[in-house]
């Protein structure tokens, strides 16, 4: 009876031990999975979205990403206290998801300059959505891409002394011509008596054309083993969307996932990536306020991915 006692004992004492152990070693990778990526949806919510969202475009992101496992999202809009982007908004914030449209002045410099900051840290991601082309935020991280790069063509440290000056637009909202020079470009003046001053011409954001008549797009994958068009069909057509035709006058990306092309034989790279400090900036043409582009599923797959891929946490 001792001996059956004692052995009881024993597999009791064995099953809580075994018990405690499975429980210590499960909970470190779950507590690592339960880390939500966490999304900030900002939304100019101009009128005009009603016709194709009841409840304005950023929500209608907001609530498809938030029903999403692994994400924690926060939908925020222009006339939200601090324009929705004070600084406790952006501090608990991996990637800024942002349109913007009619109201872009309204955001000053300075404010998208706190955005590009944080990019440049890497405490967050910015991916611009069609018309944030001309987004104030998108327009600082460009400026500041186009000042990285200029520093690497002509080092501090190089052979000759080099004078960086660099020139904005004339025009901030001004539509380029189809003939004007890409921007951005630099203008090098050598000096006889050694040294030279180069200009760099601070990129448009912009393109030549644009029509907004609905006419349908096909888009074509072009990296399909990134991750951030995985599960999304190598092509599809959106039945309505606007249209933008290139060049389009931003840095050259690091990485282009996606060609847009009409039947009118325009075409846009509707996917780009660029890196900035330890951050990403991705720009995503399609999604026009009128036409219901972000109710259709491939480009929800879209964001989800980028959502996870740009917050370095890939987790579905």
């Amino acid at each position: 009876m001792r001996q059956q006692s004692t052995r009881r004992h024993f597999l009791r004492a064995s099953t809580v031990a075994l018990g405690s152990s499975l429980l210590s070693s499960s909970s470190a990778p779950c507590d690592a999975r339960e880390k939500p990526v966490r999304v900030v949806v900002w939304d100019e919510q101009q009128p005009a979205q009603k016709q194709a969202y009841d409840n304005f475009l950023g929500n209608w992101i907001a609530r498809y990403l938030e029903s999403r496992p692994g994400l924690s999202v926060k939908s925020v809009k222009q006339d939200d206290p601090g324009h929705g982007m004070p600084d406790e908004i952006l501090d608990a914030c991996d990637v800024l998801i942002w349109w913007g449209h009619v109201r872009q002045k309204e955001i000053t410099p300075e404010a998208g300059r706190r955005i590009v900051d944080r990019i440049v840290a890497g405490r967050l991601s910015l991916v611009a959505l069609h018309s944030a082309h001309w987004s104030t935020p998108f327009v600082e991280a460009m400026n500041e891409r186009t000042r990285r790069d200029a520093e690497k063509r002509y080092p501090a440290g190089g052979p000759e002394k080099v004078e960086l000056v660099y020139v904005p637009p004339a025009q901030r909202y001004t539509v380029p011509k189809a003939d004007a020079r890409i921007t951005p470009y630099d203008e090098v003046l050598k000096f006889p008596s050694g040294g030279m001053k180069v200009t760099v011409h601070q990129p448009i954001c912009c393109f030549p054309a644009y029509r907004a008549d609905g006419k349908p797009s096909t888009i074509r994958v072009l990296k399909p083993d990134h991750p951030i068009v995985k599960d999304v069909p190598k092509e599809f057509v959106l039945p309505h969307t606007e249209m933008y035709a290139e060049p389009f006058h931003v840095p050259d990306p690091d990485v282009v996932l996606l060609e847009e092309r009409w039947a009118s034989g325009d075409w846009f790279r509707s996917g780009c990536l660029w890196e900035l400090g330890k951050g990403k900036v991705f720009y995503v043409r399609p999604g026009h306020e009128t036409f219901a582009v972000y109710k259709e599923k491939p480009m929800l797959r879209l964001l989800e991915n980028a959502a996870r891929w740009l917050a370095g946490q890939p987790r579905y």
